[in-house]
């Protein structure tokens, strides 16, 4: 016991700091994404909404590891994408950090999108055909009159679909992120006896993130909740 304390004490907060930064930075690059193809989605030009469905039937019903390492070892290995100064010191730590934010940006942003047309949906069709009539461009539409909307009636989904990718960011383990999961293998393989406590740790790691995150995004949603 003592051993395990000593060993995964000093690693355990810098472990979740990683999985707090891959789900911040994630999270941030997938709304942004989410957005552009909520937008080509409902687009009126027929190229736009092909692109974008292809694209998130495509990359949603991909497994996450998979998306994983073909940013690891077909974009970077294969392709030679450059995440990072190869004269750091940190290069590779960068790199695979960097590789797995990218990963988990194309993923959830498929999620992120679906979230947002779902809230789309709920917008009254007149209120875009009133404002087509005032003489409002598509993007004028959408930006001023249609997204703000949908993105409070998103928030609930949203939110499922943020807690979702803290959790998945255990995946970023497979190309050697020094997150939360790979430091719970390290030491299960070293303290094999102490599986069950070392696996309530870090289910209680994860409870501590995701469960405020939960609450908080519910409350939000009931700030926001549009009135009928």
């Amino acid at each position: 016991m003592d051993a395990l304390l000593e060993s995964m004490g000093s690693q355990l907060l810098p472990a979740f700091w990683t999985t707090v930064k891959l789900t911040v930075y994630s999270g941030a690059g997938a709304l942004l994404l989410g957005v552009v193809l909520t937008a080509m989605r409902v687009s009126p030009i027929a190229v736009l909404r092909g692109a974008a469905t292809s694209y998130v039937t495509v990359v949603r019903n991909t497994p996450l590891t998979l998306v994983v390492l073909f940013c690891s070892f077909g974009l970077h290995q294969n392709l030679g994408l450059q995440v990072a100064d190869r004269e750091s010191a940190t290069f590779l730590a960068d790199t695979n950090f960097r590789l797995a934010v990218l990963g988990f940006i194309a993923y959830t942003a498929c999620f992120v999108a679906e979230s947002l047309r779902s809230g789309v949906n709920t917008v009254h069709v007149g209120q875009a055909e009133a404002a087509r009539a005032l003489g409002l461009s598509f993007g004028q539409v959408f930006g001023q009159v249609v997204f703000p909307q949908a993105w409070r009636a998103a928030v609930v989904p949203l939110g499922n679909t943020l807690i979702a990718l803290t959790k998945n960011t255990t995946i970023a383990s497979v190309i050697g992120v020094a997150e939360a999961s790979l430091l719970m293998k390290s030491q299960i393989e070293n303290h094999a006896n102490l599986s069950f406590l070392i696996f309530g740790v870090f289910a209680l790691g994860f409870l501590v993130l995701t469960l405020p995150m939960g609450l908080g995004l519910g409350r939000l949603a009931e700030r926001w909740a549009v009135k009928r």
